[in-house]
């Protein structure tokens, strides 16, 4: 969510050319969209021709967590998701982000983590999840080019 506007640009174009090697046709993207990494590899994702698969943690989850700057831009993307599937937890927390990390990670053959590779800042976060996928033997692709940077 911290990245800089231009290493949002940068991760955008290394996701380009991560997913441009599948077909639109075989192409399915499963994010939880959060504001940030999330929505650029749903957005990648949906240009490519890509299903999206949207998890989302909690049925509170858009009133308790989608901040104004970002509805508009979270509301499409909901929008055009061919699926979207949400975890059973009434409450936005540590616990449901990581039910929904850990279905995501079960949908998935293929983890694209942008991860700048520090340790996690708390359950549920990416070190949690790349952590997850590599314990279940899921292939992960951490994205994190050259020049990238937090806010």
């Amino acid at each position: 969510m911290d990245l800089t506007s231009e290493t949002a640009r940068l991760v955008e174009a290394e996701l380009r050319v991560q997913l441009a090697a599948y077909s639109s046709g075989e192409l399915v993207g499963v994010s939880c969209i959060a504001k940030g990494a999330d929505a650029l590899f749903a957005e990648v994702v949906l240009s490519l021709g890509g299903r999206l698969v949207v998890v989302l943690p909690s049925r509170d989850y858009r009133a308790a967590k989608v901040k104004p700057d970002y509805l508009a831009a979270f509301d499409s993307l909901l929008g055009r998701a061919a699926e979207v599937q949400t975890m059973p937890y009434d409450n936005a927390d540590r616990d449901a982000y990581t039910a929904a990390n850990e279905y995501l990670v079960s949908e998935c053959d293929a983890l694209f983590a942008v991860w700048d590779g520090q340790p996690p800042s708390g359950k549920g976060g990416t070190a949690d999840v790349v952590a997850y996928a590599r314990q279940l033997g899921t292939p992960v692709t951490v994205v994190w080019p050259s020049g990238a940077a937090r806010s």
